[in-house]
Parts: C-alpha cells; structure tokens; sequence
C-alpha cells in the first residue's frame, strides 16, 4: 500500500491543516505548467495522497490499514464523489490539466462523416434467396466548388490575428496556490489556428452539399428482420473533406401469404382431401424453388408433417439452405351429393363404422396433440 504520508512528507499524527498546507506546497511547486511536464507523474501521487488524507473517513479507512483508492484501481470517485481530478478542477480549473482533454495545438477542421441509416423491405422469396437492390438516401457529399477546402474559390484559410496559428490562447489565473498559466482554445477561431473571411458560398463553409443518391447493395440470403448491412465509406462525407463514415441498410422482411418463416425453415400448409389422405397419393406444391412432389402416404392423419429438405431459407455466412415443412391438414367434405354420401354410408357399413363407439385418446396422442407439435411456436 502507497505511503501516502511520506508522499506529502507529514507524520501520521499531522493536523487537517497541516496536510493542506503540505499539499498546497508540493502542488504549486510541482505543477507541470511551473516544473514542466516531466513533474506530472510526481504531481499526481502527490494529488492521489491528498485525495485520501484529506479526507477524515478516507483517512480512517487508510490508518486501518485499508487504501480506500485501491478498490477502483486509482480511478476517479469514492465514497463521496470527490477524486483526484476533483481536487485539480479545484485548485486549477479545468483548461490547466494535463490529465484532461487540454488541447495543445491548433485543431483540425476536417472530421469524418457520420454514419446513415436506410431502410430496404424485401419479400420472403428475396430473403431466401438473396437479392441485389438499389436503396435511395440522402448523403453528403464533398463540395465540388471548394473541394471540400470550406472556402470561396480563390481563397485560403487566414492565420488567425488572436492566435497566431496556435489554436490556443494563455493567460494566468488566480488560484488558492497562487498564480497559475491555464490554456484554453482561442475564442477567435474556435481553436483552429486559422479563420475563413470568405467561406465557400454552394456549402456555407462545411466543405460539403447534400444530394440524394442511388446505392447499389447485395443483400445475402438468409437476412431477416432487423439485420443490417454495412457499407464501408459509402455513408456521409466529412466536414472540410474529412472521410465519408459508413452507411447502413436496415432490412424489413414482408409476410409472405402462403409461407411462414421460422430461423432456416419454412412452414406452409397443404390441404388433403380425405380420400387422398385414406389412400395415398402424390401432390405437387408451388414452392420457391418451383413445383416439387409432396408423398402422401396412405392413411395420413391431420396434423402430419412432410419435411423437404434444402428448400428452406439460405443460411446467412454459411452454406447449405434450411428444410421446407409441409404440414397436411385432411379435408372432410361437407358438400356431398346423394350419390357420394351413400358411397360413404357402404363404406361405414363394410368398415362397422355405423355405429362409431366413443373411444377417448389420451391427453398425450391424438390429433389434437400431433397438432399441437406441428404448429408449436408459431
């Protein structure tokens, strides 16, 4: 554990005020803006000591044999919100630190572009398969006047007369450990070092006009809902000629009327006439890949399943294509002929189905329950 008595050079037993007094000197000595830059580090111990035997329940804590600071690695905060940076925004204001954001040059105008967001709907067959789209969006775009330079043709960026190309203007403030140099950006010029007398008049200084666009995208199979596609610099240009950032496109999947899509899978149903279902027969279903087969065996319940494999969605960034479930729901006919029910009637006959007995399945089989497992988590 950090000696932090010996780091302010006072006894255990010193007074509140004599390890203020003790800080207050170490501090005005070893600022980096009176010592130099090399003092910083010495600087911060000497901060990071006062943090804590300034404070009467950090200090107790620390005679304990407890280093309050140790629990967050050093960070800022504790207890009572008060860290080291705390005690340097305090005594020195925020411009002077050299552990914050102080700038120490001019800064650049030129900044990347932001990233867009678009939006492209897509039908489920184009989910399946992958499709090309054109997306319209509206973008940034380097000035073609100025060339992203911010300024009217035949004109530059001006030293700026506060500043003097520095970006950064000084001046000495008071402070509790006497007079103290702070840097700050420069108020004229926004701490770019340089000023634009005549900007750019197409893009008012920014180096870039707006105009709507036509993007091209592949799109993958197997996107949904939610997924987005990056394009890499193809988003917003940037000020003064910085960058272009990314552009994004949203997909949003469409329901499709006859197929419902599941992950990889599809689901669709295909309705069976009883008698089909009673003695077999082979259907054909319009599906994306076009018509395919689907067996029906004879005697199929209501409620059974016939898998196609590899008919499914494309798996995004993988191979293969997942299956295509065929659910079959048998038809009872309900508008029957006298001749046709009459049929029926000898078919009951020849099978003792006249008088049909009323036998109860279990809560486990059934059609109810091979239903239930067909159509489980739709």
């Amino acid at each position: 554990m950090n000696d932090y008595y010996a780091t302010l050079g006072v006894a255990r037993d010193a007074s509140e005020a004599d390890i203020k007094k003790a800080y207050r000197k170490l501090a005005r000595e070893l600022h980096p803006d009176v010592a130099g830059a090399e003092s910083a580090d010495r600087f911060k111990e000497v901060a990071a000591a006062y943090e804590v035997l300034g404070n009467s329940d950090k200090r107790a804590q620390y005679d304990r044999g407890v280093d309050p600071r140790g629990a967050r690695g050093g960070q800022q905060g504790g207890a009572q919100g008060f860290g080291f940076e705390d005690i340097f925004e305090q005594f020195f204001g925020g411009g002077g630190s050299p552990f914050g954001q102080q700038q120490r040059g001019p800064a650049s105008r030129t900044q990347r572009g932001g990233d867009t967001l678009v939006q492209a709907t897509l039908s489920l067959k184009e989910a399946v398969f992958g499709v090309s789209r054109e997306v319209q969006v509206d973008l940034a775009d380097v000035c073609g006047t100025c060339s992203g330079s911010c300024c009217a043709p035949g004109t530059q960026p001006q030293q700026c007369a506060q500043c003097h190309g520095q970006g950064v203007v000084q001046r000495m403030a008071r402070s509790l450990l006497g007079n103290v140099m702070t840097t700050s950006p420069c108020p004229a010029c926004g701490g770019y070092g340089t000023t634009i007398p005549s900007p750019c008049p197409d893009c008012s200084g920014q180096g870039r006009t707006h105009s709507r666009h036509t993007v091209k995208v592949d799109i993958p199979a197997g996107v949904e809902t939610g997924t987005r596609i990056r394009l890499a610099g193809r988003g917003d240009a940037g000020v003064a000629g910085g960058q272009k950032g990314d552009l994004y496109v949203e997909i949003r999947e469409k329901r499709d009327e006859v197929f419902e899509r599941r992950g990889d899978d599809l689901h669709c149903t295909l309705e069976v006439p009883m008698t089909a279902a009673a003695l077999g027969a082979t259907m054909t279903v319009d599906t994306f890949d076009g018509d395919q087969a689907v067996e029906v065996r004879p005697g199929t319940h209501a409620g059974s399943t016939v898998k196609l494999k590899g008919l499914g969605v494309g798996r995004l960034q993988r191979s293969g294509r997942g299956d295509l479930h065929v659910h079959l729901d048998v038809q009872t006919p309900t508008d029957l002929t006298d001749e046709q029910a009459e049929l029926l009637r000898q078919l009951a006959t020849a099978r003792g189905e006249e008088m049909p007995e009323a036998n109860l399945a279990p809560v486990g089989g059934g059609v109810f329950h091979r239903l239930r497992d067909a159509f489980k988590g739709r």
